[in-house]
């Protein structure tokens, strides 16, 4: 299994050279369906809060070529075969930063609690933000609880309509060049 804290050390100075925050990095099945692993590295420009597909390659290019530059150096990140996916992190976005809770206040989110948890293990309802440690949510079954970000498996928001209006539009640019092809009947 791979080292996500020091796939992290790897790959965030290299999102960081580019001007992207990382936020995620994680190993997970390859949906290729040929029983690899996928490295999954989601990151985003702090000035639209996504990545356009340039900046998505422009990323794997400078991850792929340190995790390569490593590996000749004897260092192995990831045991086995891998795919490489880097994306931008979508509308309906994982919550890992402290700063993501916070900015997305207000916001309706689900977040899992990991195994061994005592209480409730899954909450849904508005974010409220972050008060110390704690993510802070006003679940529906529960009320208001406040949540040990330790004890957070997964967090993520949920889209709806405020969720949209709220969220930056994507990069329309380049939308007026684009001519439609009517299919021969």
């Amino acid at each position: 299994m791979a080292d996500i804290d020091r796939l992290n050390e790897v790959i965030e100075p290299e999102a960081q050279a580019l001007g992207f925050e990382l936020v995620r990095v994680k190993m997970m099945p390859s949906e290729a369906g040929d029983g690899a692993q996928a490295l999954q590295i989601m990151a985003e420009d702090p000035a639209t809060g996504q990545l356009l597909i340039e900046q998505c390659a422009a990323l794997s290019r400078r991850v792929s070529d340190r995790i390569d530059e490593l590996e000749e150096q004897g260092e192995v990140l990831v045991e086995g075969a891998y795919h490489l996916e880097v994306s931008s992190p979508g509308i309906d976005r994982p919550l890992t930063r402290a700063k993501d809770f916070e900015q997305w206040a207000g916001h309706e989110a689900k977040i899992s609690m990991v195994k061994g948890f005592d209480g409730q293990r899954n909450y849904k309802g508005d974010l409220k933000g972050i008060e110390g440690h704690c993510v802070v949510i006003i679940d529906a079954k529960a009320g208001e609880v406040k949540l040990d970000r330790d004890q957070i498996h997964t967090a993520k928001l949920v889209l709806t309509d405020a969720l949209i209006a709220a969220t930056q539009p994507l990069d329309t640019s380049g939308a007026e060049d684009i001519e439609e092809e009517k299919a021969d009947d």
